[in-house]
């Protein structure tokens, strides 16, 4: 009896690494010091000598069951970013900037060239927000998981100076609500569209006018990652008072996590277009308005508050950035909370 017969492949672990290694080297910031394959991933602190008062930030998260879809559909390349953007949005929702990021995939069988896959589209979601892949863990656990399934998850790691720090606790009645458009169903409520729809390669393949492409490509599309466009808005000199980034638990839920006690959010829905994947979603599950919204992002993966005389600024930095935003409500006194209107 040895290792590999127990259902661990050393060899594929290996190369694995092998496979990844040329993904993670176009992640690299001056500040990673050594190679790929260390014991930890080391990282020079010497730039941020220059902040009067440095705050470490970090976020950790998943993709949730969205990654059944790529098994369904045999597609690897994109749920990485989905990983990225789920820890690195947290990040910049603080105000601050991610520095590095690791990643965790457990997996029933080392396939070495799906692992490099997976690590492909994680390390295009660390070159879109600026972070280095510093290093990772893929566990293979026979027994535990089917051979052809997967979990990924990873952590961030960010740094902001204390006087740029999004808190939120300076938004009063009268703010501007800055709505960011998501990228489709990002990473949240999966476990609700996999009761909707039916999850078979034919099912996803089929394809819908309405959402220009497959039901699988709009379900699976990456989640949006917004590291540059917070940086747009904070470069043409707006303060932001507040962000939400719109995940599991959509507008109840996150968006009061912004707010101070006293004020309360108000938000229009027909401020915007809500995509048609979410329209889709709703009429085939016969779901209520308040459950979508409580759900899911419907169309806005973030949110921001600023003072109203920032919003034409805003929404130009925004622009400028290839993002599509829009006024999507305003801050009133009020127990804190949100109204969907």
């Amino acid at each position: 009896m040895d290792y590999k017969k127990a259902g661990v492949d050393i060899e594929a672990g290996y190369k694995s690494v092998e496979l990844m290694k040329e993904h993670v080297k176009k992640t690299m910031r001056p500040e990673v010091l050594g190679g790929i394959g260390g014991f930890s991933g080391a990282f020079s602190l010497e730039k941020i000598k220059g902040m009067e008062e440095p705050i470490l930030l970090s976020g950790t998260d998943g993709c949730g069951t969205k990654v059944k879809l790529a098994f369904v559909m045999d597609k690897h390349d994109t749920i990485g970013i989905d990983a990225v953007a789920m820890c690195v949005n947290d990040v910049v929702c603080a105000g601050g900037e991610p520095l590095f990021f690791l990643d965790y995939i457990a997996c029933g069988k080392n396939e070495p060239e799906k692992i490099a896959t997976i690590v492909k589209g994680v390390a295009e979601g660390c070159i879109q927000s600026g972070a280095a892949l510093v290093g990772g863990e893929t566990a293979e656990h026979p027994g535990l998981m089917e051979e052809d399934e997967y979990d990924l998850a990873g952590f961030a790691v960010g740094v902001v100076d204390k006087k740029d720090l999004i808190t939120g606790a300076d938004i009063k009645p009268g703010d501007t609500l800055i709505g960011i458009a998501s990228s489709g169903v990002h990473s949240n409520g999966f476990s609700l569209v996999r009761k909707v729809f039916e999850i078979t390669k034919e099912s996803l393949e089929t394809y819908y006018e309405e959402l220009g492409t497959t039901l699988g490509e709009a379900l699976l599309a990456p989640t949006r990652i917004y590291v540059k466009a917070l940086k747009s808005v904070k470069d043409n000199g707006v303060k932001i008072k507040g962000c939400s980034h719109i995940t599991g638990g959509g507008f109840y839920e996150n968006i009061p996590r912004m707010l101070p006690d006293g004020v309360r959010a108000v938000t229009k829905k027909d401020s915007y277009e809500v995509p048609a994947i979410f329209k889709m979603l709703q009429k085939t599950g016969d779901i209520t308005d308040e459950m979508m919204y409580n759900t899911f992002n419907m169309g806005v993966g973030m949110v921001l508050a600023i003072d109203p005389k920032d919003e034409a600024a805003t929404l130009e930095a925004l622009k400028a950035a290839g993002e599509k935003a829009f006024v999507l409500g305003e801050v009133v006194a009020g127990e804190k909370g949100v109204d969907v209107e």
